[in-house]
């Protein structure tokens, strides 16, 4: 096997597990349960999404599309950032409104 044929076969390989990590991460999103499940599984996407242009990058050759890879990854981390700020001030508003509501014991 020569060296152009094995990095075919790799990045084929590689392109049918990230497409099943794609399904499997899809899957996720929509059975959740919860919303931090939802948002990990998007984060997870964004890796996916990443391995693929990686993937496409090192089998056409041109390099231009790892700077993409790079701005995604940097876009996925700070929305993963944004989306973990959103459900922390979910959870502590949750959280105050559940101090405040009087129990049936004290409205007695």
């Amino acid at each position: 096997m020569t060296g152009p044929e094995f990095l075919f076969l790799a990045t084929t390989i590689s392109l049918a597990v990230l497409t099943a990590a794609f399904v499997l991460t899809i899957y996720r999103i929509v059975v959740g349960p919860t919303l931090p499940d939802r948002v990990l599984a998007l984060d997870m996407l964004i890796a996916v999404a990443i391995g693929y242009i990686v993937v496409v990058a090192i089998r056409t050759g041109f390099t231009l599309y790892l700077d993409i890879a790079i701005s995604l990854g940097l876009v996925g981390f700070l929305s993963t950032v944004a989306f973990a700020r959103f459900i922390h001030q979910r959870w502590q508003i949750s959280q105050a409104t559940a101090d405040e509501t009087p129990t049936q014991e004290a409205r007695r």
